[in-house]
């Protein structure tokens, strides 16, 4: 059965943001030393700029789950999805310490939002013999993220 412009933009997006949200976990550990001289920061607030994104997606992701099914996943989705990408620019102007520890917690949100949606999402438009590709390039994608 071929795929249908839904299901093909719908992979799309959540391969999109399945890769960037890992990444972003992982690449700003590359970023630590840069982001510790730039705001004088000593290694406990340093360890604080990966852990507040890890601690606020982990702590997050089941309770967005189930508001994304009582109030739509879709929404869901696409308010995580613009949580986590205002969060992202806004680290551009960060001024202070605090400030980059509170915006990593806010794309933490954003991350908890957009995980506790997609795999739901795409079960949800794939049809039965479709879900095992989608969810596998879906997975691919989560993966090679945080890998890079």
């Amino acid at each position: 059965m071929p795929e249908t412009d839904l299901q093909r933009t719908a992979l799309f997006i959540a391969v999109l943001a399945g890769f960037i949200t890992p990444f972003d976990l992982s690449a700003v550990n590359i970023a630590l030393p840069t982001i510790g001289s730039e705001f004088s920061m000593d290694a406990i607030s340093l360890s604080w700029v990966s852990t507040a994104y890890l601690l606020a997606a982990g702590i997050l992701l089941v309770p967005f789950g189930r508001i994304a099914d009582m109030y739509g996943r879709k929404k869901i989705f696409a308010t995580g999805l613009a949580l986590f990408l205002i969060a992202s620019s806004a680290m551009l102007f960060s001024v202070s310490s605090p400030m980059v520890i509170l915006l990593r917690l806010v794309q933490g949100s954003g991350a908890a939002l957009i995980f506790g949606t997609s795999v739901a999402i795409l079960t949800e438009v794939s049809p039965v013999t479709g879900r095992g590709k989608a969810l596998g390039i879906y997975t691919t994608a989560v993966y090679t993220g945080l890998s890079l």
